[in-house]
């Protein structure tokens, strides 16, 4: 497999929690690479210590794509390949780099995607819940009014819908949706997904906000079906 051609754009889906998942492919890319741009250089710096990588790193988070679009592009129009990664998970998906992406498209520069984990597929999957259609939020709105209009469109889409939380706000979410969703409606709410302590609880919204209080840790994605 090369990724040695001049001028690559590599989107590289890594773990969105156990390292193991790095696929062989991924794992080629990253070495193949003359730089990585990464969201958070430090957790990507633990992954590539765990491969036994040294590459150099830019910072490509969501405070600074427009400053770095020039850079990259540049970089690429160079010679240089680069590995663009985000925290875990598809870059692009509620995540750093549809942005680059477009931007390399539109100069017709090389972009090959190495695909990888999904929390979003895989919280669906876990639910049992009906999975097509479905559909994707991204993050709940952390202001109440925004947050209960999702919940609201949720609960009258028909469909399952699949959505990010904080645990910060996991409580007072999952109490607004057992007051606006259906009774029969079921939620799955999945955290820490392929990590030791990955959990995926499945009942009704009430039975939810029952089970999680104000420890609830970890990265969180709720699956939502009004149908049950």
């Amino acid at each position: 497999m090369n990724f040695v051609n001049a001028g690559h754009l590599l989107v590289v889906g890594t773990p969105i929690g156990n390292l193991s998942d790095l696929s062989p492919r991924a794992r080629e890319a990253l070495a193949a690479a003359d730089l990585i741009a990464a969201e958070d250089t430090r957790r990507t710096g633990l992954l590539l210590q765990h491969l036994g990588l040294k590459k150099p790193f830019l910072s490509y988070q969501k405070f600074n794509e427009s400053s770095r679009e020039a850079t990259i592009l540049e970089r690429l129009r160079s010679g240089q390949t680069i590995a663009l990664v985000t925290d875990g998970g598809m870059p692009g998906i509620s995540d750093p780099g549809e942005r680059i992406i477009r931007a390399a498209r539109r100069e017709s520069l090389p972009v090959e995607i190495i695909p990888g984990p999904s929390a979003v597929l895989h919280a669906l999957v876990a639910s049992g819940l009906p999975s097509l259609p479905f559909y994707f939020g991204g993050f709940l709105p952390p202001k109440p009014g925004p947050r209960k209009r999702e919940l609201l469109a949720a609960a009258e889409r028909g469909h399952t819908s699949v959505y990010f939380e904080s645990p910060h706000r996991i409580v007072r979410t999952l109490t607004e949706a057992a007051e606006l969703l259906p009774s029969g409606a079921r939620i799955a709410v999945c955290r820490e997904l392929t990590k030791k302590f990955e959990e995926v609880f499945v009942g009704t919204p009430a039975e939810a906000a029952a089970k999680f209080g104000e420890n609830t840790r970890g990265e969180i994605t709720l699956v939502i079906s009004p149908l049950g």
